[in-house]
């Protein structure tokens, strides 16, 4: 049976992504069920897009101004990005506390977060502190045994490729993973295994 939909005339014409990936199996966080996130930091898109959540990554030093900005603004989840990147040590461990603090649903690391600040916002937040995955050499065990609760691959073309190989030896574990560009390319991340899609 398929859903009743209302469209009012101002939000008539909203970004909605791709139908297939509400295919995804989904990951459960705190009762409520992510399966497409948009990647963005504009609250134009936030406010006007049908995903499940929002992963809010951006290319500059995390503020927690920034993080307050969507967070407010928005009508669905922000996963933040905390840093691990430029942004290391204690600076990425207080911006995961006031993430969490301000209603984020998550945090996000990125690739070069070492282990050691990992599992240091492991202990300090109760949200799932979800880890950036770019390369097949990751050690995905040790970022599991420092407290990663869920993976973000983004891989580019090699995405599925990554997904599959991760899904093969951890059938049980959480991974976010980028669509790419196409219909064809969000089908071959879902079919590696991904559990939600970014787009």
């Amino acid at each position: 049976m398929a859903n009743k939909e209302f469209n009012g005339n101002l939000r008539s014409h909203i970004i909605r992504l791709p139908e297939l990936i509400q295919n995804a199996p989904g990951i459960s966080i705190f009762g409520r069920t992510i399966r497409s996130l948009v990647f963005t930091t504009d609250i134009a898109i936030i406010r006007n897009c049908n995903a499940d959540a929002v992963i809010a990554v951006y290319p500059f030093t995390p503020q927690p101004i920034i993080s307050h900005a969507l967070i407010n603004a928005s009508d669905i989840p922000i996963i933040c990005g905390v840093g691990g990147g430029t942004t290391r040590g204690k600076r990425a461990i207080a911006m995961a506390q006031y993430a969490e603090q301000q209603g984020a649903l998550g945090v996000v690391l990125n690739a070069p977060t070492d282990n050691g600040t990992l599992q240091k916002i492991h202990k300090r937040v109760e949200v799932p502190v979800i880890i950036t995955v770019t390369q097949e050499t990751t050690d995905i065990q040790a970022r599991l045994d420092h407290g990663a609760s869920i993976l973000n691959v983004s891989a580019a073309a090699n995405t599925p490729a990554l997904v599959r190989k991760i899904r093969q030896h951890f059938p049980d574990l959480a991974i976010i993973a980028t669509g790419g560009p196409s219909h064809e390319s969000i089908q071959q991340t879902l079919e590696a295994g991904a559990d939600a899609i970014t787009y």
